[in-house]
């Protein structure tokens, strides 16, 4: 377990995780709202993320987390915002 800094809200915090106990839950609901929307939308008609932002209702911020993850590399190259 390391001591690492929430990539959410900055606080630090002891775990594996890259979010605080404290952010986890938004977290989890953020990236199952991404995912669904992904599932359900074509991707070519997303032109920026401030588009993706607005449409999801997920910050910015979190959208370009969520995209450098590798799970999304792909979604990345698709919109062109990596």
């Amino acid at each position: 377990m390391e001591f690492k800094r929430c990539e959410r809200c900055g606080c630090f915090f002891a775990s594996n995780d890259n979010v605080c106990y404290n952010c986890g839950a938004k977290e989890r609901f953020e990236m199952s709202k991404f995912k669904t929307y992904i599932e359900e939308n074509n991707i070519s008609n997303i032109n920026s993320l401030n588009n993706l932002s607005v449409e999801t209702g997920i910050s910015t911020k979190t959208l370009n987390r969520f995209l450098s993850y590798n799970d999304f590399s792909e979604i990345a190259e698709q919109i062109n915002l990596k």
